[in-house]
């Protein structure tokens, strides 16, 4: 007897150990999703910046800092938001030193991505830029070689990722055989100018310089239908791009285009992208015609499907998309705890958002040389 209970001690005790093992481990993994992550802000310069104040109230993160130089812009935010000015650093080093975030979000000029990738990735701090990803391809590429290298996630966020109505539109294309194939998607992004719409002195002064935008409307309008085309196309690297720039407004924008057009081409597709800072009225939409049907994403909420010639058209408002899916910051998160496993050709991913560079670099220079750019296959 004695025998056969040293035997039951000694076979079955390493499973006892593993077993306790996991739970301890899964109980460590639920404390720390229970956790806020903790975040730095890079810069107060982007507008945008009012998402990540309101996206902390929901406790999936909490704004250990804020590294801003303009003392009067942090202030501002400071007293808005109810924000510790002593969390306030002139410098992203400061603030990282001092508060150690486990992540950075830029909201900074395009051109300054890459000096908050350059100062947080050999620290291995996990960044989110809003978008473009970066001010150039060069940029991109220098970026992406550093989130490579320090193994840290690098998103970039755009304000219809969290739309619902492009998902839906996205889960019928894929579940649905009788569409057909894609064929051509018109996406259309802008408002009536940021001047026009009153944006802060200090976005604005950025927003239209070449240098810390990299452009004007092709940047910043353009890169949301450069994103919705390659996310849809599964990430696939278009042929070529065409551009056409204007200057509608030069008293008013002097140094940038305020509109511009940009056609991609597939092997067996386009997408025609107008990025406008004189549309009549703030707008996002994407309609995306298939060989037997039309997907219009009409705005976040609503996705309008019409299938065949007499069909008539119907109209679906689409909830809001479900936690962590509904929030940049909370998306954030997840990925970094785990909770999530990104794919490559998903909105916020760096390779996704490398062909997206990829194409606005190439509109820039079709822009410039007024000819087509044919991308090395």
């Amino acid at each position: 007897m004695f025998k056969i209970l040293h035997f039951l001690r000694f076979s079955f005790l390493p499973l006892i150990l593993g077993s306790l093992l996991v739970m301890a481990l899964c109980s460590a993994s639920q404390a720390q999703s229970k956790t806020p992550l903790r975040m730095g802000v890079a810069g107060l310069t982007h507008t945008h910046v009012h998402w990540i104040f309101n996206s902390a109230k929901n406790k999936d993160i909490e704004i250990v800092g804020i590294a801003e130089a303009n003392r009067e812009l942090a202030d501002r935010y400071a007293k808005q938001y109810n924000f510790p000015k002593n969390k306030i650093y002139p410098t992203l080093a400061q603030l990282i030193a001092a508060e150690k975030p486990e992540a950075v979000a830029a909201f900074n000029s395009i051109a300054e991505h890459l000096p908050v990738v350059e100062q947080c990735a050999p620290k291995g701090i996990h960044v989110i830029v809003e978008k473009p990803l970066a001010v150039s391809l060069e940029h991109a590429q220098k970026m992406q070689q550093l989130a490579q290298k320090h193994r840290i996630h690098l998103l970039t966020n755009y304000e219809t990722t969290w739309y619902g109505s492009v998902h839906q539109a996205y889960r019928i294309l894929q579940d649905s055989a009788g569409l057909g194939g894609i064929s051509k998607i018109v996406v259309h992004d802008g408002h009536q100018g940021p001047k026009e719409i009153g944006v802060d002195k200090e976005f604005l002064e950025w927003l239209t310089d070449p240098v810390q935008n990299g452009a004007g409307a092709l940047m910043d309008f353009g890169c949301y239908g450069a994103n919705l085309s390659s996310w849809l196309m599964k990430g696939q690297r278009p042929v070529s791009v065409t551009a056409v720039t204007q200057q509608l407004k030069p008293e008013v924008y002097p140094k940038v285009d305020d509109e511009a057009t940009i056609i991609v081409t597939y092997p067996s597709s386009q997408t025609i992208i107008q990025a406008s800072w004189n549309w009549p009225f703030s707008r996002k939409d994407m309609e995306v015609y298939c060989q037997r049907g039309l997907l219009n994403a009409k705005d976040g909420k609503t996705l309008l499907y019409r299938k065949e010639e007499k069909a008539p058209e119907s109209v679906t408002t689409v909830p809001e998309r479900k936690a962590p899916h509904h929030d940049p910051f909370s998306y954030l998160k997840a990925v970094i705890r785990g909770e999530i496993q990104m794919k490559d050709d998903d909105l916020s991913a760096l390779p996704l958002n490398m062909v997206v560079m990829e194409i606005l670099q190439a509109a820039k220079e079709s822009a410039a040389g007024r000819k087509t750019v044919y991308l090395k296959q």
